[in-house]
């Protein structure tokens, strides 16, 4: 199996099941041109993310890694009416481009951006009592996953879903001496998911246009 037939096939899905989408394409565009690092999601996972999303009934989310908003764009877009979405990333030129990505999706008013260093702004949201949320999608810097796991779980509910992107690193998390700094942070994420009784989680490995990586999937249980 190669990286050409993991792409052939994310190609098959999205002209199947997901098709072309002005929005998400104009997003990807803007971020290209912006100079933003191309790590978004891609639009099965993006559609993945919509999918779990509905699922769960989620009327409020939170994200963790904004980026150019390709993903917000998903997430916001399986809010029902009166649904609400809080963003935090850290590089004020790249909340730019997601607050016009996010405005040309006609989801700008759903949709609450906040700029500054995630575990800070984690940390804020706590101590103003927001939430609880009843998804939290975290996707920014790695080697802090477990740092935020620990402010999210303080802002989500019972019944609630925390989400972690890009946890299985080519393989690096099963390396115990691995010197990939995100995945040192993913393997300590993992220690506190095992040590910690008030979740339940697994995560899934995939392979696709981003390569060979995964995702976590928590449920918090009290």
């Amino acid at each position: 199996m190669t990286q050409q037939i993991w792409t052939a096939v994310d190609e098959y899905v999205e002209e199947k099941l997901i098709g072309p989408d002005d929005a998400l394409e104009q997003a990807l565009r803007a971020s290209a041109a912006a100079g933003l690092p191309p790590i978004a999601v891609s639009p099965a996972q993006g559609k993945l993310l919509y999918l779990l999303a509905r699922v769960h009934g989620t009327r409020t989310v939170l994200e963790v890694g904004t980026l150019g908003g390709y993903s917000t764009i998903w997430l916001a877009r399986a809010l029902p009416a009166g649904g609400s979405l809080v963003s935090l990333e850290l590089n004020p030129a790249y909340a730019d481009v997601a607050q016009s990505n996010l405005a040309h999706a006609g989801l700008a008013d759903r949709v609450q951006l906040r700029v500054g260093a995630a575990i800070e702004s984690l940390r804020t949201l706590v101590a103003e009592g927001a939430g609880p949320f009843d998804l939290i999608f975290l996707d920014a810097d790695k080697p802090s996953t477990p740092e935020y796991f620990e402010q999210a779980l303080q802002l989500s509910r019972p019944g609630g879903l925390i989400i972690s992107d890009n946890v299985v690193r080519g393989g690096a998390l099963a390396e115990q001496d691995t010197e990939d700094a995100g995945a040192r942070g993913m393997r300590r994420f993992h220690d506190m998911l095992a040590a910690e009784p008030r979740i339940t989680a697994t995560t899934i490995q995939t392979v696709g246009r981003k390569g060979y990586d995964g995702f976590t999937v928590v449920l918090v249980e009290s």
